[in-house]
């Protein structure tokens, strides 16, 4: 009993001590609620309808009047069991790990160029001119990337054709659209995700550098010893949080690029859902493919962690 009492004892001081905290910050804890109820109404309340992977959904009936699918796998087993499930699977971890390996380089790379430049104005210039393209839909990058690769009309073939006499048709090439794909988004999201890394870099204490300047390293020994280390935790966070999303390969982009000449290595799961599910009506199989992506990608998430955590770089 004394031990008991002991406990409820404490557990009521720190629930006291936990309620002070809150009422001094009472205006922080205010003004998080509008961000709260965002995630509460669009990210949380929508789980809900996760169950339909397991119902033959019907619009009429609803959730909960539809019934339940017989066996309860059944629309993940018509995934599995199409004859496109390989290619689209292989097709999404293909493109996601080009993009994965390319694009995170390129970004700490911008990033520590950036970092590099002396002149804040100049620096200030080309981030703005390199994070505009982020704001721009995957329609109009589609149409600036038409311009400048169609066949007939592009200006990279009109340059080909002086020099070779022939043209190569990078639209409607299944050798070409991976490719495309990839300087695709990097000249759309590599300013804007070089944005972390360089918040990073300049966190980093300054007294480093100037401790590595004394004892004689150049500015490649200082980004080497100091840079890069010390936004190794940023660079861990951010791959993590790709890999977690390791299944989504880019719907819009893909959408907006693809055409039926690509399909063998440009369908993705997202568009074969969109194809079979949505334009079909099945919202049971749309349903059972996402959270099967989802239970990947937290699967992925956790798994990774921990290792991370090992080398004593975690999301939690």
């Amino acid at each position: 009993m004394g031990v008991m009492n002991v406990q409820a004892r404490t557990l009521r001081n720190n629930l006291l001590k936990t309620l002070r905290i809150m009422n001094r910050k009472k205006a922080l804890y205010f003004m998080m609620i509008p961000g709260i109820a965002f995630l509460f109404v669009f990210n949380y309340m929508p789980m809900y309808g996760a169950i339909i992977a397991f119902k033959d959904f019907a619009i009429k009936k609803g959730i909960l009047a539809s019934p339940w699918a017989n066996p309860w796998y059944k629309h993940f087993e018509k995934f599995f069991q199409s004859p496109y499930c390989i290619r689209v699977l292989k097709n999404t971890l293909i493109i996601s790990l080009l993009k994965m390996t390319i694009t995170t380089p390129a970004a700490v790379f911008f990033a520590v160029a950036m970092a590099e430049i002396p002149s804040k104005i100049y620096r200030k210039v080309v981030q703005t001119l390199t994070y505009l393209p982020h704001f721009l839909s995957w329609i109009i990058v589609y149409g600036v990337f038409f311009s400048m690769f169609s066949e007939s009309r592009g200006l990279v073939n009109f340059v080909i054709k002086q020099i070779t006499g022939s043209t190569i048709n990078f639209m409607s090439s299944a050798k070409w659209f991976r490719p495309l794909l990839i300087v695709s988004d990097l000249w759309k999201e590599n300013g804007w995700n070089a944005i972390v890394y360089l918040a990073a870099i300049i966190g980093i204490d300054s007294t480093l550098y100037e401790a590595a300047r004394i004892d004689g390293c150049n500015r490649g020994q200082m980004i080497w010893h100091v840079t890069l280390p010390g936004i190794r935790s940023v660079v861990v966070i951010m791959l993590l949080l790709k890999v977690s999303s390791i299944l989504d390969a880019g719907f819009d982009q893909v959408y907006a690029m693809y055409s039926t000449q690509v399909l063998s290595v440009g369908d993705i799961i997202d568009t074969w859902v969109y194809r079979t599910g949505i334009k079909q009506w099945n919202m049971s199989l749309a349903s059972a493919v996402g959270l099967f992506k989802s239970a990947i990608g937290t699967l992925l998430l956790v798994t990774l962690n921990a290792v991370a955590r090992r080398w004593g770089e975690s999301l939690w």
